[in-house]
């Protein structure tokens, strides 16, 4: 093998090992490919290089304009998605001084507590600062500063 590489002057690297998904992939994408190749070929037939261009401008216009298109649907269902979500979210904003209750959160998230009836929220705090990102920095009756925690986690006791 190595004197054939010689003779015609190439070199051999060695290629990755079989991949049996990707492969079927690759020959899947490569027909796909080869079917499109051969009807753009079989519409430009028996054309000039001239006729040739100016389908090509036309087929690029054409895919402009349905760009264009698929970035106006985009654009309004996102507004509608973002309407559909603002109808249920009831902004929460809190003053300095405010008492407030917090979420009592595990330390790892992905385990839940396996007390069954534990408040789900912790005793009040009072709101020390509030910053323009919706966190806000707590400070407990005793003194405990919590650092910024976001409002999300957050609500209002009536006492």
């Amino acid at each position: 093998m190595d004197k054939l590489c010689i003779d015609f002057g190439f070199k051999q690297h060695n290629s990755s090992m079989y991949n049996a998904p990707a492969n079927g992939l690759t020959e899947a994408f490569n027909k796909t490919l080869c079917n499109l190749l051969k009807k753009v070929i079989a519409i430009q037939e028996g054309l000039s290089n001239e006729d040739n261009v100016l389908l090509r401008l036309e087929e690029l216009e054409a895919l402009d304009e349905k760009r264009l298109g698929a970035q106006q649907r985009l654009e309004c269902y996102q507004a509608c998605i973002s309407r559909t979500f603002n109808k249920k979210v009831r902004p929460r904003s809190f003053q300095v001084g405010d008492l407030i209750l917090a979420v009592r959160r595990p330390i790892i998230v992905t385990h839940r507590t396996k007390i069954k009836f534990v408040s789900k929220w912790d005793r009040p705090y009072v709101v020390q600062e509030a910053y323009t990102n919706g966190a806000y920095k707590l400070v407990a009756e005793d003194g405990l500063r919590i650092g910024p925690i976001n409002g999300e986690f957050l609500k209002r006791y009536y006492s």
